[in-house]
């Protein structure tokens, strides 16, 4: 592959970009899709149409996310990452922010042609990714709130394929996962960061039981048990292990399991409302993400 191509795939985060995904599948399960959806390949295919674009327009803003955050990082990566695409000099910065502001058009555009809502959605979580990397990361709370946020958007706009919102205020879980993963991130370089692991582990178990309450509600135990199981594993393992030995290795590997188990814990909620099928089509996004962070960087 030619090396400034290779560079800007590098700068989309391809082992992310599965994460983007299941977040649409998880809303479009909370929204009840798979109910109206009676027939595939009948008169409801335009559903399916739908749920496609939105993935896409999912894909192109989170990769236009990523891009913009390491234009706006490039003094702190100069001296932290220097290996990256924009500090190496393999790609210019103002050419990685334009890449980056295509990528965001591209999103808002696909999200408009499923409806307005979207579009309109769409058009939101740009502003808040803009917002984030412009200003909010160096915040260590309007940081991770704005990141939750982004999240939570990502996941209602998974719910706006049906043309409406249904159950908006399950973005709420999402949102404070992702506030929990960029509390243990603030000490991948140099390490020492056991009071932000802490917060992480209640932040996590605020996670988990809401996805366990869902199960109640939406009488799927048996169903979302597997799933939460192996999400809980997926993420206390490593916490625990960046907590016990608090060094940047550790924690960097517990930033990536958690980005990466946003995948299980949206099979888990697309188990708990559409059912096991459901939630096994969004789990086999995880195997994707994992392959591709072998062959790329996640954080």
């Amino acid at each position: 592959m030619n090396a400034v191509l290779g560079g800007y795939l590098r700068l989309t985060r391809p082992a992310n970009l599965p994460t983007a995904m299941a977040d649409i599948l998880a809303g479009a399960a909370i929204a009840g899709l798979t109910s109206v959806i009676e027939a595939p390949f009948g008169e409801d295919w335009q559903y399916l149409l739908k749920l496609i674009t939105l993935v896409a327009s999912s894909v192109f803003l989170y990769a236009g996310g990523v891009v913009l955050n390491d234009v706006f990082d490039l003094s702190t990566d100069v001296l932290e990452r220097p290996e990256r695409p924009i500090p190496s000099g393999l790609i210019s910065q103002s050419s990685a922010g334009l890449f980056g502001g295509v990528l965001l058009m591209m999103g808002i555009i696909f999200a408009a042609w499923v409806s307005g809502l979207s579009g309109l959605l769409a058009g939101t979580l740009a502003l808040m990714i803009l917002l984030y990397n412009a200003l909010s990361k160096k915040s260590v709370v309007l940081g991770p709130l704005n990141m939750g946020i982004c999240r939570g958007l990502n996941l209602i706009l998974g719910m706006s394929v049906i043309g409406e919102l249904a159950e908006p205020l399950y973005a709420v879980i999402p949102m404070v996962y992702i506030f929990a993963i960029t509390l243990i991130s603030r000490g991948e370089v140099h390490g020492n960061n056991k009071q932000h692991l802490l917060w992480a582990g209640i932040l996590y178990l605020g996670v988990i039981l809401s996805v366990y309450r869902i199960m109640h509600r939406t009488d799927k135990l048996m169903e979302v048990v597997p799933f939460l199981a192996l999400f809980v594993l997926m993420i206390g393992i490593p916490l625990w292990r960046a907590y016990h030995k608090n060094s940047p290795e550790n924690i960097k590997r517990a930033v990536i399991s958690g980005v990466l188990s946003i995948i299980i814990l949206d099979a888990c909620l697309a188990a708990g409302f559409s059912g096991w099928i459901f939630g096994i089509c969004v789990l086999l996004l995880f195997p994707l993400s994992m392959a591709l962070s072998k062959l790329f960087a996640v954080t």
